[in-house]
């Protein structure tokens, strides 16, 4: 099965699991969301993939959160909007894999995933 890589290439995390994938002979599929930032849709697909709510997959740690989102009290619908306009506040990376989906991070999560 094709797995999809939701990807940031300036994150470290993120081409740590594109090596395991491919030193695993993993076939998958990158998603830059930097430069092809996702839709409204599509983040709302990955949500329900995740089976979580958008505020799982914000970077607070973001310098563009801290200085302009971490004090406002945005709707879930305000959110996607705003990581659609603004991808580098998406967690990264997310595997998707048929219709589920994770967060790849530790590492080790990424392998117990895979394998299923």
């Amino acid at each position: 099965m094709l797995v999809k890589v939701l990807h940031n290439g300036s994150c470290s995390k993120s081409n740590a699991v594109l090596e395991y994938l491919d030193e695993n002979g993993v076939s998958f599929e990158i998603i830059n969301i930097v430069e092809d930032p996702l839709s409204i849709l599509e983040i709302k697909t990955v949500l329900k993939k995740l089976n979580q709510s958008v505020f799982h997959i914000i970077r607070k740690t973001d310098k563009l959160y801290t200085e302009n989102y971490a004090d406002k009290n945005y709707s879930e619908e305000e959110w996607i909007k705003i990581l659609s306009e603004n991808p580098s506040l998406i967690q990264r990376p997310i595997i998707v894999k048929g219709s589920v989906a994770m967060l790849g991070r530790p590492i080790e999560n990424v392998k117990f995933f895979i394998e299923k």
